[in-house]
């Protein structure tokens, strides 16, 4: 007999496995089809930079306020996952320090404050010298910056495999090597014609949502490529450090993360020297010390953008159908929300 489930989540990035785990400790028979392995898409290449403020774009208030607000979730969050699978998911209270170091960078985080404070958000204007005291490793031609002291961090790698641990003891199913390629009445089929039914489909595949997703749906979701480089070495920083080019995350593990181009190549995977040239340039410019550091890892993936940058999260077009994609640079960021949000409907739906 074919196995029937409650909720049926297609995608087993840090979303997909968030919101799968909530439904199984809620009580909801849950299986996550992933079209890979969990944690191996987005999620693996992913910084892990919980920045709200220092993110934000122009004009997106009411986004920035979701991240402010999922960030106010993480502390709680993340100690429940360890106290699930006594695993550390690396939340750090890092904050982030945004450096200029030119007359025009400098007015760029004049016009950045500025931003911030139309949209109600506060980040703290500091002179070279109080740069360059918060980071001594800071190259001596910083010329200014922008501290938000309470933005933070988490290892998305770990984070991925706390999430498979705890989705498992809460008695989820995880299936790898799952391609879903179609949204059935009674759950999804997969790309052999065997199907997987379930009640309800949550639909958290990325980037895979979009021209080249799932019959019959066509989200106007696209892939956003982004380069990445990985370090290792005595932390350059004490904080998050980002220019108006790079970011440089260092983490108490020794790793140092530093991206992120941003392609609109589709479906590109390719590493090119010129973006590994130019994150590790621009990382130099403003963090010398990573000069120092072993190169570990360089790779690319792709953010799930949206026309406007903005998740779809809530129901879909379809009865029985609930979306949680999209989230474009914010997805780590957003996932105790998006899980929140989601199993809020879900219990919803079932109330």
């Amino acid at each position: 007999m074919e196995e029937q489930f409650d909720l049926v989540v297609v995608g087993g990035g840090v979303i997909g496995l968030a919101c799968a785990w909530r439904a199984a400790r809620d009580g909801l028979r849950v299986c996550v089809l992933e079209r890979g392995e969990a944690g191996r898409g987005a999620t693996h290449a992913a910084a892990g930079i919980l920045a709200p403020d220092l993110e934000a774009e122009p004009g997106a208030a009411a986004l920035a306020a979701l991240g402010r607000h999922s960030l106010d979730l993480w502390p709680a969050f993340a100690a429940e996952l360890e106290e699930a699978t006594g695993r550390d998911v690396g939340f750090e209270r890092s904050g982030t320090l945004l450096v200029a170091f030119d007359r025009d960078e400098l007015e760029g985080v004049d016009w950045e404050r500025e931003v911030l404070a139309r949209m109600g958000l506060e980040a703290r204007r500091l002179t070279a010298s109080e740069c360059r005291v918060l980071e001594p490793g800071l190259a001596p031609t910083c010329a200014g910056g922008l501290l938000s002291p309470h933005e933070a961090q988490v290892d998305p790698r770990r984070l991925a495999a706390a999430l498979v641990e705890a989705l498992a003891a809460a008695g989820g199913e995880l299936r790898a090597a799952a391609d879903v390629k179609a949204i059935a009445p009674d759950g999804v089929v997969l790309a052999d014609g065997s199907p997987v039914r379930g009640g309800r489909v949550l639909l958290a595949a990325g980037a895979w949502t979009g021209e080249n997703g799932l019959a019959p749906l066509r989200l106007p979701v696209r892939p956003v490529k982004g380069q990445i480089v990985r370090l290792r070495g005595p932390r350059p920083a004490e904080r998050i450090v980002r220019s108006e080019r790079v970011y440089v995350v260092p983490r108490a593990s020794g790793e140092v993360v530093v991206g992120a181009t941003v392609e609109e190549r589709g479906f590109d995977t390719t590493v090119t020297a010129g973006g590994v040239l130019e994150l590790l340039r621009e990382a130099y410019r403003l963090v010398p010390e990573v000069a120092e550091l072993e190169l570990v890892e360089v790779g690319a993936s792709f953010r799930p953008g949206t026309p406007d940058n903005r998740p779809l999260i809530g129901p879909g077009a379809l009865d029985g159908l609930v979306l949680a994609t999209g989230h474009y640079r914010n997805g780590i960021l957003l996932t105790p929300l998006t899980a929140e949000l989601v199993a809020d409907h879900l219990v919803g739906v079932a109330a």
